[in-house]
């Protein structure tokens, strides 16, 4: 049993679609907008993988269909929030073939507690004839980033809060995923971004984009609230023998006043594309070209993503792929 690294071949996609005002009160329709132009570029004109974006009810539907092309299959299921990479299944080659792991979610630690959250992981593996594996503890699949080949880096911050799983220690939670998903090299890390509500999911803070090679930010500004912990990630990752490259951080940025998550991390890995989250901030094309230089069989795209950032996430955080078998 394997899971694979994102960088490998998919299948399909799963998107979460914004429809909800009471979750989107501000800019729900720039949301809308933003997460249209982002499958429509995983779905490449046909050439990348198949997209489903995944709406609560036909009305988000409709509103889905108008806003891409016909190559973007908006699917429907009923769920609180469009976070998929956490309440998405994640997926794991088992003898050949795929096994969707499905496991507990609590709402970010009882945070954001919404119906449909709990179980739509299933149902939407139910969607795909596709073989269910319970786990009776919660993880969140942005909490969570391997390479292919065994190695997970994660964060203590959330994996080990107690707001998940009280009681679970670091022993625990290795033997519990090496279990789960055939983990044989755990890099822990300390904490995630400063104001970041999933308590510190990885996602936002380092990805792997090779075997064995992990991307980290660096902090851009003097007032970066983040740079501390940047660092602090990456001498813990190059300890475990990681080897770690730096691109460009974000830096200080506010969203009505206040310090939010705003990260280059959140970026998606598409068959095709590379789709990386955009500030509109001077540090955007430089994180882009960083990043662009591990990916050169792929065309590497910078999207808006300050709508969605309201939220609290990006385009890795409303994603969840699907592996190919071949």
């Amino acid at each position: 049993m394997r899971w694979p690294a994102e960088w490998e071949r998919h299948e399909a996609v799963w998107i979460g679609f914004p429809g909800n005002p009471a979750e989107w009160p501000e800019m729900l329709k720039e949301a809308q907008r933003e997460v249209a132009a982002f499958a429509d570029a995983v779905s490449d004109d046909g050439k990348g993988e198949q997209v489903l974006l995944v709406c609560r009810d036909q009305q988000d539907a409709r509103t889905a269909r108008s806003l891409t092309s016909d190559r973007v299959q908006p699917v429907i299921e009923p769920f609180g929030d469009i976070w998929l990479r956490d309440t998405g299944p994640v997926i794991t080659i088992d003898e050949g073939k795929l096994l969707a792991n499905d496991f507990g979610f609590n709402g970010w630690g009882r945070q954001f507690e919404m119906a449909g959250d709990q179980d739509i992981g299933s149902r939407l593996a139910a969607m795909r004839s596709m073989p269910i594996r319970k786990h009776d503890w919660v993880l969140e699949g942005g909490a969570i980033d391997g390479d292919g080949t065994g190695r997970l880096v994660t964060t203590e911050q959330c994996v080990l809060n107690s707001n998940r799983n009280p009681g679970l220690d670091r022993a625990e939670a290795e033997r519990r995923l090496s279990a789960a998903l055939s983990v044989r090299k755990l890099c822990w890390l300390g904490d995630g971004l400063t104001a970041d509500h999933t308590d510190g999911h990885v996602d936002n803070l380092a990805r792997f984009v090779a075997p064995g090679t992990l991307v980290i930010p660096i902090g851009s500004r003097p007032d970066d609230p983040n740079a501390a912990i940047y660092d602090g990630a990456a001498a813990r990752a190059e300890t475990a023998g990681l080897d770690v490259r730096r691109l460009p951080s974000v830096g200080k940025y506010l969203v009505d006043g206040d310090v939010a998550p705003a990260s280059y991390m959140n970026f998606y890995i598409g068959n095709t594309v590379v789709a990386i989250p955009q500030y509109g901030v001077p540090e955007d094309s430089a994180a882009l070209e960083n990043l662009a230089a591990f990916f050169p069989g792929r065309k590497v795209i910078g999207l808006s993503s300050m709508a969605l950032l309201r939220g609290g996430g990006s385009f890795h955080c409303i994603s969840q792929q699907i592996p190919a078998l071949d």
